[in-house]
């Protein structure tokens, strides 16, 4: 992916998956590439129109939550762009799990009880249904893995006040239920997912990508309560199936591992699943688009150009 040169640009950032700029302090295009990362490594190839199914899948979810609480997201010129208010980050992850999975089942298999101040209580087992969703929230590293932090710690080493706290958690649950109700229209279950939140001068904002595969698991509803009965694994859409096919090839990004063969057949099965994830989630037939670099600089100058003359 090219690196672009906008009017006003003051910074710009490659991140794992998205290319940043920031224009003027003020504004941020975020281009959502077709790399793909998993365990903290980006894979050596990309995945085709995986940028646009993210990319759009957010955008939806953003427009769809915009009467719960304020968010960045200004514009979307090009399939894979998203421009929106540039905000000071919260250095916390607020993720919320309705469902025992991942992170909080391995916990609450090891016999702990308790996941970043959240309780958790006793004769449940992996997937189940919380009987109200729980907030475990994590630290935002800069580098290295995202560590649990409760919320308690969060207030006493300043990463938000008690009054921001209450507000960030009353969104992120408020988001979560219509995360919840949205999926439950498409025969979906949100079993978990992370929100992020910032501030322009005292007034918090949604920030980045919701409700995507990347960032939350979904589970089909059908089903559900047969296979928890049976003890069954529940079918999921995310990107675990990637993370899976990694483990299995003996990869979880440690120290002297490689990453598998990424064949041209394996690459093409990543992209349909993304698709089908797309259609699943938004209930709509998703129409590929690929527009040259020269394509994609244009929207987006025009986009910025009618965005600051506002």
């Amino acid at each position: 992916m090219a690196n672009f040169h906008f009017p006003g640009q003051t910074n710009f950032y490659k991140g794992k998956v998205r290319d940043v700029y920031t224009i003027d302090q003020q504004l941020l295009v975020m281009i959502a590439s077709d790399r793909i990362s998993a365990f903290d490594v980006i894979l050596p190839r990309p995945i085709p129109f995986k940028g646009q199914v993210l990319n759009q899948i957010a955008a939806y979810m953003l427009n769809a939550t915009k009467d719960i609480c304020p968010n960045w997201l200004l514009d979307v010129p090009a399939p894979n762009v998203s421009i929106g208010k540039r905000c000071t980050p919260f250095k916390i992850e607020m993720v919320v799990r309705g469902n025992l999975v991942g992170h909080a089942w391995r916990t609450y298999h090891s016999g702990k009880r308790e996941l970043c101040g959240a309780s958790m209580m006793n004769g449940l087992k992996e997937n189940d249904l919380f009987s109200s969703p729980i907030i475990t929230p994590s630290t935002k590293a800069d580098a290295g893995h995202d560590e649990d932090i409760s919320p308690k710690e969060i207030i006493q080493k300043g990463l938000a006040t008690e009054y921001e706290w209450e507000v960030l958690s009353k969104y992120a649950l408020a988001l979560f239920a219509r995360g919840k109700e949205i999926a439950g229209k498409q025969g979906l279950i949100l079993a978990d997912t992370k929100y992020e939140f910032g501030k322009i001068n005292n007034q918090i904002f949604l920030m980045d990508e919701i409700h995507t595969p990347d960032s939350s698991r979904y589970f089909y509803a059908d089903g559900f309560e047969e296979r928890q009965q049976k003890g069954e694994r529940q079918k999921q859409l995310s990107k675990e199936f990637v993370r899976e096919w990694l483990i299995a090839n003996n990869f979880m990004g440690k120290e002297g591992q490689s990453v598998p063969e990424m064949t041209d057949e394996w690459i093409d099965t990543i992209s349909k699943r993304y698709i089908e994830l797309y259609e699943k989630v938004i209930g709509e037939k998703f129409i590929p688009q690929q527009l040259s670099e020269k394509e994609t600089f244009h929207l987006i100058s025009e986009s910025l150009k009618i965005i600051s003359e506002k």
